[in-house]
């Protein structure tokens, strides 16, 4: 039953999804329109219209299920256990050490190849 309640509410999400582009629509040209008004009115015109949009996408069925996604990876965010600066240091400097390392490497085998070829080729 909550099935079919659930494909009711979401029949019209064609009709929302027109809706959401005609106001992001009007937000731009409005923006372009009142060009010589302040920035901050213009702002507040695009932040109202942004929301307003934002608010009809979240009623469809893949704005919900958008909407989901972005609270779930918030909620994955915070789980993560994040480097202290001690270990994003250390870890740095090793790169770094590397790096050097394979270039010298390089800049040794390019001198000895050149070197190999030039007594080849005369």
């Amino acid at each position: 039953m909550s099935e079919k309640i659930s494909n009711q509410e979401y029949k019209l999400d064609w009709l929302k999804w027109i809706v959401v582009a005609v106001i992001v629509a009007l937000g731009v040209y409005g923006n372009s329109y009142f060009a010589a008004e302040s920035i901050l009115y213009r702002t507040i015109g695009l932040l109202i219209l942004g929301g307003i949009a934002a608010w009809l996408a979240v009623q469809t069925a893949k704005g919900s299920a958008f909407l989901s996604l972005c609270l779930e990876a918030r909620a994955e965010i915070r789980k993560v256990v994040w480097p202290t600066r001690q270990e994003t240091t250390q870890t740095t400097l090793i790169v770094l050490v590397v790096v050097l390392v394979v270039a010298l490497l390089l800049w040794l085998l390019d001198w000895g190849l050149n070197a190999i070829i030039s007594g080849i080729i005369g």
